[in-house]
């Protein structure tokens, strides 16, 4: 078993991509799967026993070494890679697809209420998002879908640990200040950044055939001002009492 977690570890270690149970079982033909696997836990269990630089992790349908978190300041320091960022268009419709893939544009920008053609091929360009084939409608538009770099970046094992809708709700609530939770909900609901229509008691706009019958009933309401009277709560004042 020893022979089999230092081979296991070889491989690990020259693989810059997660090695998949397939991959294993493909050199290592004297061993089951089962084999492999109980050698992988095991190595598994030594690297968080021995709380080193680096850990193993199951990511992406597959296994990968990678640098402790705690350690991370270091590692920037010494690679200094350049930092990945995405825009809240992109995030927004990457969390869309990751959660109702397979999905096509059309879906997608109907969720968000906007074009998202740019966002898309930004999303291509990183290989964060693949093309799955062409859904059999009239127009026969593209299928998109996450791609294995996705569950890469984010560290996850396969689309089952994707945080549930709950989860994200409660997570927000924890962090969001508050004087950006009520924002941060408005801005992040699709459909809330077109402009709402005026109504002619909100759009600033009179009415000048109100306002003439208004003038011709009262005589002394100007234009724009309103003729309505509060009651009076006390009928001892009312002048028709008096």
């Amino acid at each position: 078993m020893k022979e089999l977690q230092n081979i296991i570890e070889c491989l690990l270690f020259v693989s810059d991509t997660p090695v998949s149970m397939e991959k294993f079982k493909a050199v290592i033909e004297d061993a089951t799967a089962g084999q492999i696997g109980e050698a992988l836990k095991k190595l598994e269990e030594e690297y968080r026993n021995r709380q080193g630089g680096f850990q193993l992790h199951q990511v992406a349908g597959g296994w990968q070494l990678r640098t402790s978190a705690r350690y991370n300041e270091y590692v920037k320091k010494f690679l200094k890679p350049a930092p990945v960022r995405l825009s809240k268009a992109a995030l927004e419709t990457l969390a869309i697809v990751a959660y109702k893939q397979p999905i096509i544009r059309a879906d997608i920008e109907q969720i968000r209420g906007v074009d998202c053609g740019g966002v898309l091929r930004m999303l291509l360009e990183r290989k964060l998002i693949k093309v799955l084939g062409r859904r059999e409608i009239p127009g026969r538009p593209l299928i998109y879908a996450t791609t294995k770099h996705f569950l890469e970046m984010f560290e996850l094992k396969d689309l089952k640990d994707l945080p549930s809708p709950k989860e994200i709700a409660e997570l927000s609530d924890g962090l969001a200040g508050p004087e950006t939770a009520l924002e941060d909900q408005v801005e992040t609901e699709a459909g809330r950044d077109l402009p709402e229509k005026a109504t002619p008691e909100h759009s600033g706009q009179e009415n000048p055939d109100s306002n003439r019958e208004q003038s011709q009933a009262t005589g002394q309401v100007q234009t724009g001002q309103s003729a309505s009277v509060a009651p009076n709560p006390d009928p001892r004042r009312d002048p028709k009492n008096s």
